[in-house]
């Protein structure tokens, strides 16, 4: 049996709502963001999950509670080290770097779009090895990352994914050639769709 895994964003953080860039930042869901991962319950509660995993970071771990599921910490689903851009929104980094792309240039004293990339192929060597339906708790931009890395695309390609708070995504294979890996079902949201 293969793996499917269900890839969701945490819910909305003060600075996911600012356009702050947050990652080792460790900052809570507002009320919204944990409405919006309450509102995913419906969504999870139809699913057998075989494996849990979360970021460890809280504003994830918490959306993973709040839908209800027991997990596992798995480091390398942390969000992309922003390094000296940390807390920063992507406009005031243009004002020094115009042509500035995370996708293409990564962070200065963070992490480069190739550490990124590796630690992303590492966690996807792991997950291939389960089988069922597996749930991930993570954040907007390693999400993009490793979706794109499922499917073989360079880390580059991730600046075509937009992936909002709560969402959810599902990687999974190709039915008629199982050894192709796909993009199942892209940013999700029950408030899109309901």
């Amino acid at each position: 049996m293969s793996v499917t895994l269900y890839l969701f964003r945490h819910g909305q953080t003060e600075w996911s709502l600012s356009g702050q860039h947050t990652g080792v930042t460790d900052i809570p869901l507002t009320a919204q963001g944990e409405d919006e991962a309450r509102a995913l319950i419906p969504w999870v509660s139809k699913l057998k999950f075989d494996h849990v995993f979360t970021s460890p970071r809280i504003r994830a771990q918490k959306t993973c509670e709040l839908v209800g599921l027991q997990r596992e910490v798995e480091s390398d689903l942390a969000e992309w080290d922003y390094g000296d851009y940390e807390g920063r929104k992507s406009s005031e980094i243009k004002v020094s770097r115009p042509h500035w792309n995370i996708f293409r240039d990564g962070c200065p004293g963070g992490e480069s779009p190739e550490q990124v990339s590796s630690r992303a192929d590492r966690l996807i060597a792991r997950l291939a090895t389960l089988s069922g339906n597996v749930a991930l708790f993570s954040h907007g931009h390693f999400g993009r990352v490793l979706s794109t890395r499922w499917i073989g695309f360079p880390v580059a390609q991730g600046e075509h994914l937009q992936n909002d708070t709560a969402s959810m995504n599902i990687l999974g294979s190709d039915p008629s050639h199982p050894d192709v890996r796909v993009i199942k079902l892209w940013n999700a949201t029950p408030r899109a769709l309901g």
